[in-house]
């Protein structure tokens, strides 16, 4: 599969984004109030969070390759 090289760069560049960005929101979201009950046990907020993280990343790692592999 060969990608043109501005889209396969747009692509790297995409995912890279998401690789760096997503991780600190995450850390941001577990820091929250809202993160934890009163016991200490995850929240729905939590949970629904840490899930579009993890599929959003997920996603970037697969948008990374996709560009990496289209350059070749």
């Amino acid at each position: 599969m060969t990608i043109p090289v501005f889209p396969a760069v747009v692509l790297i560049l995409a995912g890279l984004w998401s690789l760096l960005v997503w991780p600190q929101f995450l850390r941001r979201v577990m820091k929250d109030p809202r993160a934890r009950d009163a016991d200490g046990k995850a929240t729905k907020f939590l949970t629904v969070h840490l899930v579009l993280v993890s599929v959003s990343m997920v996603l970037a790692a697969a948008v990374l390759a996709i560009g990496v592999i289209g350059l070749f």
